[in-house]
């Protein structure tokens, strides 16, 4: 049990890590309350919510994901590799992908309420 409550105190560790020190983790973080704030706003439905906590969850944790492998790739090539940079390139385009992906969710929640507004 002692093992288990370590690992939670290691993930609480690798999250602070993150938040607040990555600049990109913290524009995901400003648009997340946006959303938020939006969809208390719109008054969303719960299935739009659980559709954008999911939106959340993919991309912060991508990001993260993304962190981790550029300390990793530093820490194993600090020289200039073309590798290492292809392994950064790829990890970033994956939080990409996920960003794009829930931008458009959100484009599918909130414009359809948007118009009604107007």
């Amino acid at each position: 049990m002692k093992k288990r409550i370590r690992s939670f105190g290691y993930a609480l560790k690798g999250i602070k890590a993150v938040f607040g020190k990555e600049a990109n983790m913290n524009i995901h973080l400003i648009m997340m309350v946006l959303v938020m704030i939006c969809g208390f706003l719109f008054s969303i439905s719960l299935t739009e919510w659980m559709l954008c906590i999911i939106c959340f969850g993919v991309v912060i944790s991508l990001e993260m994901m993304n962190s981790a492998i550029e300390n990793l790739v530093d820490l194993v090539s600090p020289e200039k590799n073309s590798l290492a940079g292809k392994a950064k390139d790829i990890a970033a385009g994956a939080v990409l992908v996920a960003a794009i992906c829930a931008a458009i969710v959100g484009l599918i929640i909130f414009v359809p309420k948007g118009w009604e507004m107007l």
